[in-house]
């Protein structure tokens, strides 16, 4: 029987990731050297209490069985860290949490788009910024993001009948890929505008603890009126290495969250309980290895941007995020074609910036998830080929 597949599939081809990866593991398996500054999985580990407080838990068998809500100390962490890091109130009903932000993104526009509504997203974005809102059959609207204008929308240029149609914006900063933040003065003109245009605003905040040369990471929420229009993700696994666990959580709206937990209540049956007690010892526990890490970060990106610069690629700083953003070289005019030649002739593996959208095409993203020393290799093997000349 010849299987007929749901055509959205069309949209899935096989990604970028998988096809480096391929080509990743030929070169290894030749004995060749890989630097991989592609994919941001945090190489620093869990902290030891936190780690603890997961095993401690799973040893106890009343922690099998189904969660079904989020542990009361958790909600009550998740309030407490909002309050002194980002000096937000938030009710118990402004709070839940969800299996990563990519799953929480992945699924919110379940609860407020209809087909054909239109979304927002920004281009260049993260991929699931698109995908989520997608399988809703809404109508998905890029916005621009360009070097010219720092990276931010521009609200006054937005077609205004487009406008009237949209439901929900996805906004994130700072922001993978570009590696920008936003001023404060972009959040005081971003709340009020979504109010006026009555369009939903998601803040996708998972890099807010991975900020740079004395920047502070905020929250949407600070601003005045944003609960009434917006909600926020806000997640474990980059500030706190808590990645495969798959934590984060969803704040803002009530009446958002309620029906966001009704909708994943259909689909889960809540988080394995020793993560959940894992994330409570995170979140309650100090800030110093957050900081420490945020630093390390940064001691990478001076190796990355800066060795860049010193061999003749002018690379912009990067502002936030794990990652950082450049224009592939003049001679080339192709970034995944740059990108597999790059790989093929340093062992420098990083990813095309067409996978974050059409205005990524000509750029790539480096992942600062290799020692100082490691990036100055990877600099170096770039140094002593002909791709800058």
């Amino acid at each position: 029987m010849k299987i007929q597949f749901a055509d959205r599939m069309k949209d899935y081809e096989e990604g970028i990731f998988q096809v480096l990866n391929e080509k990743k593991t030929q070169m290894e398996q030749q004995g060749r050297k890989i630097y991989n500054l592609s994919v941001g999985t945090p190489d620093f580990p869990p902290e030891q209490h936190v780690m603890d407080a997961v095993v401690q838990a799973a040893q106890k068998p009343e922690n099998y069985k189904y969660a079904l809500a989020d542990i009361p100390e958790l909600i009550e962490a998740v309030i407490e860290r909002y309050r002194v890091r980002y000096g937000v109130e938030l009710a118990k009903d402004e709070v839940m949490s969800v299996y990563g932000s990519q799953e929480g993104i992945a699924h919110i526009c379940m609860t407020l788009c209809n087909p054909g509504d239109c979304v927002l997203v920004p281009d260049p974005g993260y991929p699931i910024f698109g995908i989520g809102p997608s399988l809703t059959g809404a109508q998905i609207v890029p916005y621009a993001l360009t070097q010219e204008n720092g990276y931010l929308p521009d609200l006054e240029g937005m077609d205004e009948q487009m406008l009237s149609r949209v439901k929900c914006m996805i906004v994130s900063y700072p922001l993978n890929p570009v590696c920008k933040t936003a001023p404060d003065s972009f959040y005081e003109k971003l709340v009020p505008w979504a109010a006026k245009h009555h369009i939903i605003l998601i803040h996708d905040n998972a890099y807010s603890d991975i900020i740079y040369d004395g920047r502070e990471g905020k929250s949407i929420l600070r601003i005045p009126g944003a609960k009434e229009i917006a909600v926020e993700f806000y997640s474990l696994s980059k500030s706190f290495n808590y990645t495969g666990a798959r934590m984060s959580f969803l704040a803002g709206n009530r009446e958002i969250v309620a029906n966001f937990k009704r909708f994943r209540s259909q689909i889960d049956y809540g988080t394995f309980l020793p993560v959940q007690y894992g994330a409570v010892a995170a979140l309650t526990g100090s800030d110093r290895m957050v900081k420490e890490h945020c630093a390390e970060y940064q001691r990478r990106r001076d190796a990355l941007c800066g060795g860049l610069r010193n061999i003749g690629w002018q690379i912009e700083d990067s502002e936030g995020t794990m990652f950082a953003w450049a224009r592939i070289p003049d001679k080339y005019d192709d970034d995944v074609n740059f990108v597999m030649e790059l790989l093929e002739k340093t062992g420098v593996l990083c990813t095309p910036g067409s996978s974050f959208g059409s205005l990524g095409r000509s750029h790539v993203r480096f992942a600062l998830t290799l020692p100082v020393e490691k990036i100055r290799e990877a600099v170096d093997a770039i140094a002593h080929t002909d791709m800058l000349a």
